[in-house]
């Protein structure tokens, strides 16, 4: 037989449309390869359940081996192709890309496009900044030569036994996950069915409102971009289609910005008073994120944990933080809230937040998660203004009229603590730390 490939996936755990794996089995045999990298961050909990489910799916649907292995891949993808004498190929990411071109130099892989509509450097070459004339230039791009998805190639498998490698312990809230998604290509191409079915009703705010339930299934590739895109303009679903696109202009702007998960954006925000406690760990209790040399009873400690634990005496606010926790979801709107809540009313450090959503997210990637809190705390490219400060008593009134979606999420209030803030008096604190840098 000819000389195997490997196709080396990351964040394209599908079969159809994968550019990578077309061209591979165009060559011949072909093996997969996964690599759960010790270099980079880690995944947060709920979005490691996520990955191990869809990789057994992937397993299960490849007519390939697909192995899995643990490591730098600068040591082990250049290693295991010499191994097979076989060539290298993979779908493009726009993080740890020291990583890949290493692997490259190495290897002399070939790469393909495929996890965003537009590669960063296609809508023009000095990056935007600002959505709205980047999803005017980037929906132009894609009207004039509209993307064709690729069909499951035929696949010949290479001759090498599968392997795994052990699954990471499950996060304490695993069986509420379960009940609430289902990983893998066919859930996720049975989800766009469904979503686009009714997706007439698609309001990206109204909390009972239809959602696409797509964002975690993209995060992991289990269906491409392309591939959503299409489908929503031919049905007209223009609400939703700006919202890929947003995705893609938070992925621009990482690629750009790739420190964007610790480091303001806008540099005056450096000087923003916030409280913040240097390499805590997520947890639910102040304890949790105590350091030695600080006040165990800080309390923006206190604070931070009754947020995550959905405590905060805001019943929006702690019905977003408890959806988060049992499903590894959280409506948009919402999140927007929690996150001005946090930031902006109690005075906690966005990267509190951003840690905390990565760990408890099923949906959260690099880029989106640093990219949206940041946005949010004002801190970021087109960000919200930091005077624009969610209200979260009115955002309720308006976007869960009949509190159908609090109660769901918070049903029982016989203790129920007292609001840990007043809104309007911390709205004025939260404006006078502004006034001392926003001339900076």
């Amino acid at each position: 037989m000819s000389t195997p490939t490997i196709v080396w996936f990351r964040d394209d755990l599908r079969l159809a449309d994968n550019a990578a794996l077309t061209w591979a089995a165009e060559r011949g045999p072909v093996v997969g390869l996964y690599v759960h990298e010790t270099v980079g961050r880690s995944l947060g909990r709920a979005a490691a359940w996520w990955l191990r489910r869809s990789l057994d799916a992937l397993r299960e649907a490849l007519p390939a081996p697909l192995i899995e292995l643990e490591g730098d891949p600068r040591e082990i993808v250049p290693r295991f192709a010499r191994e097979l004498g076989a060539a290298v190929t993979w779908n493009r990411r726009y993080y740890l890309t020291d990583v890949d071109a290493a692997v490259k130099e190495a290897t002399g892989a070939v790469s393909h496009p495929g996890y965003l509509l537009t590669e960063p450097w296609e809508v023009r070459a000095n990056p935007y900044r600002v959505f709205t004339p980047f999803f005017n230039a980037a929906r132009s791009l894609l009207l004039d030569a509209p993307p064709t998805p690729l069909p499951v190639p035929d696949i010949t498998p290479a001759d090498i036994d599968p392997a795994t490698v052990d699954a990471p312990g499950e996060p304490a809230w695993a069986a509420t996950l379960a009940q609430h998604n289902t990983p893998g290509e066919d859930a996720a191409r049975a989800r766009l069915a469904e979503f686009i079915a009714s997706s007439a009703d698609y309001d990206n705010n109204a909390l009972d409102g239809l959602t696409s339930g797509l964002s975690p299934h993209l995060r992991f590739g289990e269906i491409s971009p392309a591939e959503v895109w299409l489908a929503a303009v031919d049905a007209g679903a223009w609400a939703f289609a700006r919202q890929l696109l947003w995705r893609d202009f938070a992925w621009h702007r990482y690629y750009h910005v790739p420190k964007m998960e610790t480091k303001n954006v806008r540099e005056k925000f450096d000087r923003f008073d916030w409280e913040w406690t240097p390499n805590a760990v997520p947890g639910t209790t102040a304890a949790a994120f105590a350091q030695p040399e600080m006040d165990p009873g800080a309390q923006h400690l206190i604070e931070l944990a009754a947020w995550q634990s959905g405590r905060t005496g805001i019943p929006l606010v702690d019905a977003g933080m408890r959806e988060l926790w049992a499903t590894g979801r959280m409506h948009n709107r919402v999140r927007m809230v929690t996150g001005s809540w946090l930031t902006k009313n109690l005075g906690i450090h966005w990267r509190h937040g951003e840690e905390w959503f990565w760990d408890t997210l099923v949906d959260a990637d690099a880029a989106s998660n640093a990219f949206n809190w940041q946005w949010v705390a004002g801190s970021g490219d087109d960000a919200a203004p930091y005077f624009r400060i969610f209200n979260p008593l009115t955002q309720a009134e308006k976007f869960d009229p009949h509190g159908s979606y609090v109660a769901r999420w918070l049903p029982d209030t016989a203790d129920y603590p007292e609001p840990m803030a007043d809104v309007k008096q911390s709205r004025l604190r939260a404006l006078a730390a502004y006034d001392d840098i926003k001339n900076g």
